[in-house]
């Protein structure tokens, strides 16, 4: 039996949803009193309109209101015969005849939302149909996976751009808000008003993570960035745990972490989380080079945190589509306290788009994880790689200007950190006795190394580049390479 495509399908069976009549009544309305358009001019544009001719006569009212000028049969009769459109639109009797249908100024916005409303439909049947013939073959190069993030998108681009009228916030309802979270930091005194990172001066200097909050931290490779993330991300879910069971020791914690590793798989992460809490080398642990002792307590340490609300996506490559419906799914099903991204650069903006350059894709990317802080009002976090000019300055110290493909990640950013550790590039700057004529001069090189490598032995420093809502600065936090673990510099050995 011979194979052949199947035609592509349509749905011209039935004809797609319209409201001639709603569209006659409101441009009547416009055209008999020109403030109806106020209340239909936040959502409804002439694509909105099924019937070509209508759209075309509201656009001619629009474009007079907003400047100020009337709408009415007889200015709009000049422009139309100005363009040599009069006839298309149906002339002056349609005009005259779009009076007669009008309702009352305060009917305006109810006949504007049906309109948009079988907009929405034609457009969701518009997106059914090509999901139906992506399908059945008609782009062949986009498999199962990618034609549903591509339809995600399509959706998510609909109701973010088409969907729901944007509504304003008035002052006393924003003062409101500020005043609750006044007196929650009024409450929280010596705590946090936001989510605990886990790190006490990095609490006191931000106040915690904020819901909305894009948060970017960014470093060279070998400073540690996946530890301290990961340490943030311990620290906040503890919080949401020991939040959950100040009046019941058993509950559950009411939000998650969400780290999506597209570096390292789960097991990997979940082993230097172990490492961390156990005190034992995730390196020998790999190895299987422990003590029978290190090992019980690396099970004992896994009984005591296996509660600990994480979930860990190491999905690779994962799309902005993709990521974006699996935090709407967490949160809907587990609540969701903080979103991490590790990392930026291994991201894929959404299925279906092919951004210019790289630049314009990691900005994409940047502003669909800031949209996501926004809209599910948690803090996102995401590592960044910065580019390789830290290498060439005497001092290394990252600059805001160092964010490798930095597009808009600064200025989408609520807050940018860096984590720097001198003691990595210190260690690469030993002395080789070859290197020196004498001996002594050899010795006394190697013996202010020693000195130097002392001083910044086991410490880091978090940079604060950029806070929107707090000061910049500088935080010395303790460092253990061995069991890859950061801490307050001086609450080591607590």
């Amino acid at each position: 039996m011979n194979s052949i495509d199947p035609p592509l399908l349509g749905l011209s069976q039935r004809l797609p949803p319209s409201n001639t009549q709603a569209e006659q009544a409101l441009l009547g309305a416009l055209l008999a009193n020109n403030k109806a358009y106020e209340r239909v001019s936040e959502f409804l544009s002439h694509e909105h309109f099924a019937d070509p001719v209508h759209g075309r006569i509201f656009q001619a009212i629009a474009r007079r209101c907003e400047a100020g000028q009337i709408a009415d049969p007889v200015t709009l009769r000049g422009e139309f015969e100005h363009s040599g459109i009069l006839d298309e639109v149906g002339g002056t009797a349609y005009l005259a005849q779009l009076l007669s249908a009008m309702v009352g100024i305060i009917n305006a916005g109810d006949y504007g939302r049906l309109i948009r409303d079988a907009w929405l439909r034609r457009q969701l049947i518009d997106i059914g149909e090509v999901v139906v013939n992506r399908a059945f073959g008609a782009e062949p190069e986009l498999d199962g996976a990618m034609q549903i993030e591509a339809a995600e998108q399509t959706l998510f681009n609909l109701a973010t751009q088409g969907g729901a009228e944007g509504k304003g916030v008035t002052f006393k309802e924003a003062l409101a808000a500020a005043i609750e979270n006044a007196s929650k930091a009024f409450q929280n005194q010596g705590s946090v008003s936001g989510l605990d990172t886990g790190l006490r001066d990095l609490n006191k200097r931000t106040g915690g993570m904020h819901p909305s909050d894009l948060i970017i931290l960014a470093g060279r490779p070998g400073m540690g960035k996946t530890a301290l993330v990961t340490k943030i991300a311990f620290g906040a879910a503890k919080a949401l745990l020991a939040n959950a069971r100040i009046d019941n020791p058993n509950a559950m914690a009411k939000g998650c972490v969400a780290i999506f590793s597209l570096e390292m798989s789960a097991d990997q992460l979940a082993t230097r989380l172990l490492a961390e809490e156990a005190r034992v080398s995730a390196d020998k642990i790999r190895r299987g080079e422990i003590s029978a002792r290190d090992f019980d307590n690396f099970v004992k340490v896994s009984r005591e945190i296996s509660d600990i609300p994480l979930i860990i996506d190491d999905t690779p490559a994962i799309t902005l589509s993709a990521l974006r419906t699996r935090c709407r799914r967490l949160q809907r099903t587990n609540g969701l306290g903080l979103v991490i991204v590790d990392y930026l650069q291994l991201m894929r903006p959404a299925a279906g788009t092919k951004p210019e350059s790289r630049v314009l894709e990691i900005s994409q990317i940047t502003q669909g994880l800031k949209a996501i802080a926004k809209e599910l009002a948690v803090p996102v976090i995401a590592l960044s790689q910065l580019s390789r000019a830290v290498e060439s300055r005497d001092d290394k110290r990252p600059q805001l200007s160092d964010l490798r493909e930095s597009g808009s990640i600064e200025q989408d950013a609520d807050m940018v950190m860096f984590i720097y550790r001198d003691e990595y590039y210190l260690q690469q700057k030993e002395p080789k006795i070859v290197a020196f004529e004498r001996e002594d001069k050899y010795q006394e090189a190697m013996e202010k190394w020693k000195a130097d490598m002392q001083n910044v032995y086991q410490k880091a420093e978090l940079i604060l580049a950029k806070q929107r809502h707090g000061p910049t600065g500088k935080i010395d936090l303790f460092f253990e390479g061995e069991f890859t673990r950061f801490a307050d510099l001086d609450t080591v050995h607590e």
